[in-house]
């Protein structure tokens, strides 16, 4: 069986797009029939341009906590605040601390055995879905969570992958420009390699 790629020339027609698929069309008589099962290659281009931006911020992804969710910690920072405005907020810095050292003294009780692991297809997902590419689904219990969209490299245009772009872009730039770097030069150099994409 041929593997041979094709391109669309008008609204009915399709020709060869290499020689390879030019010269196996040639040993098909006039008339001929052929069966062809018939796939849209992806657009290497856009899925090269956007992996590289992934990449540059994956590097500055380290997995930590995770163990106590961000709405626990919503919630418990909401219960320090309502204590601290009814106690005073001379009470508030010691309220912060012990609330701290619970919410670690938590996270290490759940990590019991449980290892960290870094994954690029999860960072790869969190990013689809903060910049906006996700849809919404409702556990039976009436919880929600966020499934990111499968991006389809193939069936995008120049407008649609730009947009997606723009989005990923703007949640990497954040992200990564608020990390802790070491000195003033490893800040600009970051910047500039995002500046880069950003070109």
């Amino acid at each position: 069986m041929a593997q041979i790629h094709i391109v669309k020339v008008t609204t009915e027609l399709l020709a060869p797009a290499t020689d390879e698929a030019r010269a196996f069309l040639h040993k098909v008589p006039l008339g001929g029939w052929i069966h062809a099962e018939f796939k849209r290659v992806r657009n290497y281009r856009f899925h090269k341009k956007l992996f590289k931006l992934l990449q540059l911020g994956f590097q500055y992804w380290t997995p930590a906590g995770g163990m106590v969710t961000p709405d626990e910690c919503q919630f418990l920072d909401g219960f320090i605040t309502f204590l601290c405005n009814r106690i005073g907020a001379g009470h508030s810095p010691a309220l912060e601390e012990a609330t701290a050292l619970y919410i670690n003294e938590q996270a290490i009780h759940r990590a019991n055995d449980t290892a960290l692991l870094k994954d690029f297809a999860a960072f790869r997902e969190w990013v689809t879905i903060k910049a906006g590419y996700y849809t919404i689904h409702i556990n039976p219990d009436g919880s929600r969570w966020l499934r990111a969209k499968s991006i389809s490299f193939a069936s995008m245009d120049e407008t649609e992958f730009e947009g997606l772009y723009k989005s990923v872009l703007n949640v990497l730039w954040n992200y990564i420009l608020y990390q802790k770097f070491k000195s003033q030069a490893e800040v600009e150099n970051i910047a500039a390699q995002l500046l880069e994409f950003a070109a």
